[in-house]
């Protein structure tokens, strides 16, 4: 640890109370936006201190990092909210651009855009960070009535093309060849430029966050503009981008899942009290049962039968939940999976195959989903379900609904529910929307609550998952 690390580190300055209560505030911001650091986890931040160079950003990132960060998810979330309590460079509270004369002077766009052409094409991280300050000065700033200024992620984007910007990179590299570039080298030279406009976007997007944070306070802006860990994100709302993280979540989830499941299902090698074993071992102890017997414990695989609605915004809900179950598929006896818009069609087949992204796709595109005009109907597809399907049902089956209820004010069939609860083992009802929308609007979910054994609000992975292993 360098001098004037340590300095910073000694007992009782208002330099210490101000440095560590970052790090506690930063504990605390995590954990607002859902990253379990416990305080046992802030407290090993705070031990790690004395060994580091504080001046060291990179070093100070990693090792917080490692002892409040658990799963690769949380880590985007992390690196926001530590460049926001541990900026590179703090911004005035006056709001004044604290870079250098040349961002002060009006320049035109068409010079600055050549300018980062050249700066993208040389890759210099030091200088790719500067053009993004840059930007923000210069396209971002939006005058307020009071005189003061604040930033806009959108307006910069809105003047910095970053898809014409790639376009332009590539353009420019092959004017400088001689040769034409192959589709191999050009594959390459797009995903270098890729990167480099990613570490430009990020630059802009900390740099606008590191403003914001000095004019309206760190804590609101971390509030406001991180995002949460993929766990925690919205099945009702997901970008392009969040799908595909999380679809990128869904094996390794599954396999951590599924360890789970086998460990519960081992633990306990008893099953119930054999009474007549008990009595005649008693006989040894004068009548008291001091060594009680249990009979062999018989670990349950049910039969799982999965009826989901993919209509409307329902649609990123369900495909999540099917990717899921079908890559627990081993820890049921079987799973027979069912999809419906205004009509029910089954469609197990398609996912057999093991690639389920695909399957998703063949199921929107083959299976006959729409009987009518392609609003959800759940009336008419629960009692085709029953009526080609309830017979196979058996006291080993759990029936497994998703949906949000909301149908269209037509018939609700809840009575297909209630002959299901009779035959099956367990019907639980997964419902995306929050409680507090149930039964408004043309949501009809106590209708269908009241047939089943439970109907839970999931929203987001993290909820699937813990209910997933509840019922496997």
């Amino acid at each position: 640890m360098s001098e004037r690390s340590a300095e910073v580190l000694a007992g009782g300055t208002p330099p210490v109370n101000g440095f560590l209560q970052r790090v506690l505030d930063l504990a605390g911001a995590l954990r607002r936006a859902g990253v379990n650091a416990t305080q046992s986890e802030a407290i090993d931040a705070v031990r790690t201190l004395p060994h580091l160079d504080l001046l060291e950003r990179t070093q100070l990132r990693e090792a917080l990092a490692a002892v409040m960060v658990t799963s690769r998810s949380e880590r985007m979330t992390f690196d926001e909210l530590f460049d926001l309590y541990f900026p590179a460079r703090w911004a005035d509270a006056d709001d004044t651009p604290m870079v250098t004369d040349e961002l002060t002077e009006d320049r035109d766009p068409d010079d600055y855009l050549s300018e980062l052409i050249e700066t993208l094409m040389e890759g210099d991280d030091d200088a790719i960070r500067q053009m993004a300050r840059m930007a923000v000065e210069e396209f971002g700033r939006v005058e307020g009535r009071d005189g003061g200024a604040s930033y806009f992620q959108y307006k910069v984007f809105r003047a910095v093309d970053l898809q014409q910007l790639l376009r332009d990179l590539l353009t420019r590299t092959q004017d400088d060849r001689d040769n034409e570039l192959t589709p191999l080298q050009e594959r390459l030279y797009r995903d270098e430029f890729e990167a480099r406009l990613r570490a430009f976007q990020q630059e802009v997007e900390a740099e606008i966050r590191r403003r914001a944070a000095a004019q309206r306070g760190v804590d609101q802006v971390a509030e406001r503009m991180t995002r949460p860990p993929v766990e925690e994100l919205d099945l009702f709302h997901l970008s392009a981008e969040d799908q595909a993280q999380l679809r990128a979540q869904i094996a390794p989830l599954a396999r951590k899942l599924a360890t789970r499941v086998a460990v519960k299902r081992r633990q306990g090698k008893d099953g119930r009290l054999d009474v007549r074993r008990t009595v005649r071992r008693s006989l040894s102890t004068g009548g008291g049962p001091f060594e009680p017997s249990f009979r062999p414990r018989r670990p349950h695989k049910p039969e799982l039968f999965v009826i989901c609605d993919v209509s409307g915004s329902v649609a990123s809900f369900a495909r999540f939940t099917l990717m899921l179950v079908h890559a627990l598929q081993e820890q049921f006896t079987k799973v027979r999976s069912f999809a419906f818009i205004d009509t029910l069609d089954e469609v197990t087949s398609l996912f057999e195959q093991g690639d389920t992204g695909d399957a998703m796709r063949r199921m929107m595109s083959e299976a006959e989903l729409v009987w009518l005009d392609g609003h959800s109907d759940y009336g008419h597809s629960l009692e085709r379900f029953h009526a080609e399907h309830a017979t196979d049902i058996t006291p080993r089956s759990t029936v497994l609904i998703l949906g949000d209820a909301r149908n269209n004010y037509r018939q609700a069939g809840a009575w297909v529910l209630e002959d299901l609860a009779k035959r099956a083992r367990h019907v639980y009802w997964l419902n995306p929307e929050p409680v507090q929308f149930w039964d408004t609007g043309d949501s009809i979910a106590s209708n269908y609550a009241r047939f089943v054994d439970d109907m839970v609000e999931v929203r987001n992975l993290r909820q699937l998952t813990g209910f997933v292993e509840r019922i496997a």
